[in-house]
This record gives C-alpha cells, sequence and structure tokens, in this order.
C-alpha cells in the first residue's frame, strides 16, 4: 500500500509541476547572439578535459581539438568530488591555462561554477562561458549565490539538470539566473543518479529532456554523453540520440591522453577519436521544404490527431465505468484501494504490452497515471455528504 501511495504522489507531482511549468516564462537570447558558435555550426560543439591537470596537458588538448573544429573550449578548474582524497581540481592557477588557450588559440573557454568566488576567479581571467554542475543545480543557496554575482555581467551560462529527476528544481535554478538579469541561458542534459543498476553511468531519463525541449524551445539545449554514459563506447549511441530529438548541441569530454586522466579518464576520448565521432553523427533536420514529405508528414500526423481524440473518448469512458464503480463502493462501504486487484491488472497490462511493442516501463507509467486518476475520482465520490470537523 506503501508503494502505491507513493506512486501516487509521484504522478500528483509531476501533474502539479506541468502547470507549473506551462506558467513559466523565461526571457532567453537566441544563441546565435553569444558570438560563442562559428555560424552554422551544427551539431554545437563544446569539448575539452573533465579537469585542466597541467599546462601541457591543457594545450595539447586544445590544439588537437580546434583542428576537429570545436571553437568553445571546456575544461574542469574546481572538481566538486563525492570523497575528499580525490582530486578535486588545480583551482584558480588553472585559469590562466584557459588563459592561454584564448589568447594563442582564439577559442572560447568555458569552465564549471559552484561559488560566489568562482565567479569573481572566472570574471578576472576572461572565461567566456561558465555552466553549473548537476550538484550545484540541486541547491537553491548556491544558485542563487552565483546569480547575484553575475547581477550586471554578460556571461552565457549553461545549467544541467539537478542529480534527481526534479524539473521543476532545473527551472527554478534557470529562474533565479534569469531574474538576475542573465539572458544567455541554456541546459544540459547529463542524465539522472539512480540505484537502479543500469549499463550507463546516469539514466538518461530523455523524457524529461523533451518536457524540456518543448517547454523552452527557443532555448540553446545541449546533451553531455560523457556524464550520461560513463564510458566512451555509449558516447555515439547517445549522441546520436541527442541529435535525432532535435538537442543543439553536445558537451563531450576529450583528452589528450585519457589513460593518464585524474579524473574520469574511461569517459574521455582523444581530440582524434573526438573528431570521427563528430564526423559519424546524423545530423536531423529540423524541417523540410520537400512537397513530398509535407503531404506525407501530414497525412502521419491527421492519422495521430484522430487516435489521440479516440483515446480521450476511450479514457472518458474509463473514468466514467470508474466512477461508478466508486459509487457502488460507498454504498457497500468498500475502500478505494484494492491493491492487489491493482497489482494483477497492471501485471496483466505490462504483460500483454508486449504483444503491441510496448516498453514495460511505457505502459507501467500510463496504466499507474490513469490508475491514480481514477482513485482521485472515486475518493471524490466517497468524500462527497462528508462534513468538516471544523
Amino acid at each position: 500500500t506503501l508503494k502505491l501511495a507513493l506512486t501516487f504522489s509521484k504522478f500528483d507531482n509531476l501533474r502539479n509541476l506541468s502547470k507549473l511549468i506551462m506558467e513559466t516564462k523565461l526571457d532567453i537570447l537566441p544563441v546565435e547572439k553569444w558570438e560563442l558558435f562559428p555560424e552554422g555550426q551544427r551539431p554545437l560543439l563544446i569539448a575539452g578535459p573533465c579537469s585542466a591537470e597541467s599546462e601541457v596537458q591543457v594545450m595539447q588538448t586544445a590544439r588537437g581539438l580546434k583542428a576537429a573544429g570545436v571553437n568553445v573550449f571546456r575544461a574542469g578548474i574546481w572538481k566538486p568530488r563525492t570523497h575528499p582524497n580525490n582530486f578535486e581540481g588545480i583551482g584558480t592557477p588553472g585559469l590562466k591555462w584557459l588563459q592561454r588557450v584564448k589568447n594563442e588559440l582564439g577559442m572560447k573557454v568555458a569552465t564549471e561554477v559552484a561559488s560566489e568566488k568562482h565567479i569573481f576567479d572566472c570574471l578576472k581571467f576572461g572565461v567566456d562561458m561558465v555552466w553549473i554542475g548537476a550538484r550545484t543545480t540541486a541547491n537553491p543557496f548556491l544558485v542563487q549565490e552565483i546569480a547575484d554575482a553575475l547581477k550586471d555581467t554578460d556571461i552565457p551560462v549553461l545549467v544541467k539538470n539537478p542529480v534527481n529527476p526534479d524539473i521543476d528544481l532545473w527551472i527554478g535554478a534557470l529562474e533565479r539566473l534569469n531574474q538576475a538579469g542573465i539572458r544567455k541561458l541554456g541546459v544540459i542534459h547529463r542524465g539522472f543518479s539512480t540505484s537502479e543498476k543500469i549499463q550507463y553511468r546516469n539514466l538518461p531519463g530523455w523524457q524529461l529532456a523533451v518536457e524540456m525541449r518543448t517547454r523552452y524551445p527557443e532555448m540553446p539545449f545541449f546533451a553531455d554523453p560523457s556524464h550520461m554514459g560513463g564510458a566512451r563506447k555509449y558516447l555515439n549511441e547517445l549522441s546520436q540520440r541527442a541529435l535525432d530529438l532535435g538537442l543543439d548541441g553536445l558537451m563531450i569530454e576529450s583528452h589528450c591522453d585519457p589513460s593518464c586522466a585524474m579524473s574520469d579518464a574511461g569517459q574521455q576520448v582523444t581530440p582524434e577519436d573526438f573528431a570521427k565521432l563528430i564526423g559519424g553523427l546524423k545530423v536531423r533536420e529540423a524541417d523540410s521544404d520537400s512537397p513530398e514529405y509535407k503531404e506525407n508528414i501530414d497525412q502521419l500526423r491527421a492519422q495521430i490527431d484522430i487516435i489521440d481524440e479516440n483515446l480521450l473518448y476511450i479514457l472518458s469512458t474509463r473514468m466514467n465505468v470508474s466512477r461508478s464503480i466508486g459509487r457502488y463502493k460507498k454504498e457497500h462501504n468498500i475502500a478505494i484501494l484494492q491493491t492487489s486487484r491493482w497489482d494483477a491488472v497492471l501485471s496483466q497490462m505490462i504483460e500483454k504490452a508486449k504483444e503491441y511493442g510496448l516498453s514495460a516501463e511505457f505502459v507501467s507509467t500510463v496504466f499507474n497515471a490513469i490508475h491514480e486518476e481514477s482513485v482521485q475520482e472515486q475518493d471524490k465520490i466517497l468524500s462527497e455528504g462528508v462534513q468538516s470537523s471544523e
């Protein structure tokens, strides 16, 4: 019963969050006006080592990436680590190396920030763009501190999704920055932490990326397949998936010698392998002027519209039956929740879903949402005529 109640709470929260999201507006400057990326570059590329470890490593990696067509060089200067004895970044002295990359190679430079001091140091050394990491995004106090430090500046800011799949927390960070006058705003999707055993380092959670993209189609949207996959072998599939979904760019970790990297060695690629990776990706068009495409896509979308309307009719019919069940339960003084019955129904639907080529996760999500709404409707019926104790 507790598990079922938590599931209901999850879907109720998602519904409330969706309503809040639809009401949120952000004043965002198009990425074309950021003056960071070469005109016409697709996808937008940000690459560099997880950590700046030495001046030689930074310069060698930057030269290789510039040859691969990268204009925005990233490197971690301060590294938030789980355990204190791990390498936590070279610190402020490393900003001089980024400054050298900028001056000698003509590249733009970017790094992660997590405090007011980081912002002030970045501004001092002419860093062109900063991003807020997943752990920091989850802390409104730190985000507000960063927003206040950035006030009256013109530096672009990218915000990674929080560690957990909380889209409201993600949007809240964007709101804080936007209210401080930051209009050059973008987001980075790097996946979410999970206790489940999965092949990737982080759960991709593409559905939340789609929801964010749908709500803010004008916002520059990057994927971070390095942190999402946690291993080089996943970079191609995750990068391609991001482009298939219409995301604007990629942030990928690259090191001149990944085997000796002081952090995240397994997910970094050499500049040469980075070039091969990007060269093998298929960039999808946002639209097409082909008359044949437009005619066929319009026909298919018309079919979808009809099916969607039929779905609404079926859902309405099901909900009416559920209300009748609620009235019958009230008449016979029966509790709303029948967990054993629902567990059996859900298991049956998940099994049947295989015949229709539908994933268990998708079917479970849809049917749990339907059931939660049915419970809410039945609860209204059982509550009718109940006098308040106040």
